[in-house]
């Protein structure tokens, strides 16, 4: 077997981390590694999450164990920042492509159910732990070492469509799971639809055939301001062999309905809401704020998906439903005011259809980038039904009912974009 520490290529790394992580047996290389400290800098907030026994249950259950075990070895074995830099790269290319196939049912070897999004977040952020304990010999950039790792375990990277003629191609983004403070059992709904999805083909409403391509952001402002989705968009947008036929992005919103949001707005509003980090928008209902690093663009972006096709034909288990509500400051005003037939001409936003959170946020930014680099190109916002159906156990970490929920979601998800695909612009 070929060792990480010869390794001189993404490629070689890649194809180590994949025979050893994926493969190997839960007892190998658990040994600690020598330049790990035996203490750390004090964990973030959403790390220190991880003190929580269940995440760890999560994470061994989902037969993820071996990534987090092996972690630390390999990025002692690194010589150099280049080096590490790619290692980083096959780490979290693999931790992806795991996900992805344990989504789909192609690796056994757990007992939670195959869709259950949480072991690849859990897992993610425990390796994020690591990288922040190693202490190698040489200089490194660790900020930027874990963007690496976290674009590449979020389906950033090496995660292109396939020029194939004839098939039409589906962008779609999801999300972590939040609102952890208040039970940290959640999943997201959002992320395990797409991780089902990722690169498989699907038989559209026409009889035609489409290739879904994702990725699963964090629900952290800073990595907004930082300019994840654009990263994760832009490259699906313009340029390239095969670029995207539609683009949506998918979050958890709504009981029992599915939404396509009609408008999303350019502000932050969400406070006192906090992210996974614990950390504020700053902006409020009554003092909406712009985010950093966002590009220029109107106040409200409205929807280009199909919708009429979508909720015409789609509405079960879930009805779907189109939302034109929005919140606004109307020209010459400075009270806000909740609409249920759109914006005015001239007005402030303050909310979309899916608030002022970074569920709207991701459809206005990826939304102003479609307008800037494929005008004509459908794009628009999903919210999904809030998953629910936790057993009352708070040590019980799933049940028939919400892995019954989280099922028929996911292939609702499926169906949307199966009828939404189908529509040629």
């Amino acid at each position: 077997m070929m060792s990480l520490r010869r390794a001189a290529s993404a490629a070689a790394l890649l194809a180590t981390v994949l025979s050893t992580a994926l493969t190997a047996p839960a007892h190998a290389d658990e040994g600690s590694a020598t330049c790990r400290p035996p203490s750390a800098a004090a964990p973030d907030p959403e790390q220190a999450r991880l003190a929580d026994p269940r995440t760890a249950a999560l994470v061994e259950r989902g037969g993820f164990g071996d990534f987090v075990r092996r972690f630390p070895t390999a990025l002692c074995s690194s010589r150099t920042s280049p080096e590490a830099g790619r290692l980083l790269d096959a780490w979290g290319t693999a931790l992806w492509q795991a996900a992805v196939q344990r989504a789909q049912g192609r690796r056994p070897g757990s007992d939670l159910p195959a869709g259950d999004d949480r072991p690849l977040y859990w897992a993610r952020l425990a390796m994020t732990v690591e990288l922040a304990r190693w202490q190698p010999t040489f200089g490194v950039d660790r900020t930027a070492l874990r963007t690496r790792f976290e674009d590449a375990s979020r389906g950033m990277t090496d995660n292109a469509f396939r020029p194939t003629p004839g098939v039409r191609r589906v962008f779609v983004s999801g999300f972590d799971p939040f609102g952890l403070d208040a039970e940290i059992r959640r999943a997201n709904p959002s992320g395990s639809a797409v991780l089902r999805l990722n690169g498989r083909r699907i038989t559209l409403a026409d009889g035609g055939t489409a290739e879904v391509r994702a990725v699963v952001l964090p629900v952290r402002y800073a990595d907004f301001d930082a300019g994840i989705v654009e990263r994760a968009f832009a490259p699906r947008l313009a340029g390239g062999p095969a670029p995207a036929d539609l683009v949506t992005t998918v979050s958890q919103g709504y009981p029992g309905i599915f939404t396509l949001e009609a408008w999303a707005g350019r502000s932050r509003s969400a406070d006192p809401y906090p992210d996974n980090a614990r950390s504020l928008s700053g902006g409020t209902r009554e003092h909406p704020v712009t985010a950093p690093g966002m590009g220029p663009g109107a106040e409200f972006i409205r929807t280009t998906l199909p919708v009429d096709a979508v909720t015409a034909a789609v509405q079960a288990p879930f009805p779907v439903r189109l939302n034109t509500a929005v919140t606004e400051i109307p020209a010459g005003d400075s009270t806000p005011v909740d609409r249920t037939d759109g914006p005015t001409a001239g007005s402030r936003a303050v909310a979309g259809g899916g608030g002022g959170y970074l569920s709207n946020e991701v459809a206005y930014r990826s939304n102003r980038l479609r307008g800037e680099l494929a005008p004509r190109l459908p794009g628009g916002h999903l919210h999904t039904p809030v998953l629910t159906g936790l057993p009352a156990d708070p040590q019980s970490l799933t049940g028939p009912e919400f892995e019954q929920n989280e099922d028929a979601i996911a292939a609702e998800v499926r169906a949307v974009l199966e009828h939404a695909a189908a529509v040629r612009p």
